[in-house]
């Protein structure tokens, strides 16, 4: 799977990152969504489908 992030929908609200900070975290210039990276291993999978359905603004979103 692969994370697809849309930063211009960001608001910033951090919900990716509380939830699995290891896949995600804010931009210290602006606080939106920045990638560790794209592709979430099988033991942060779930987390970051999770983080995907938090999300606020719908500003991410998971590719198979």
């Amino acid at each position: 799977m692969r994370i697809v992030v849309e930063r211009d929908a960001c608001i910033g609200a951090g919900q990716c990152v509380l939830t699995e900070p290891s896949v995600f975290r804010q931009s210290e210039e602006d606080g939106m969504v920045q990638l560790n990276t794209d592709r979430p291993t099988p033991e942060t999978a779930e987390a970051v489908e999770t983080a995907v359905a938090l999300c606020p603004a719908r500003a991410l979103s998971l590719e198979p």
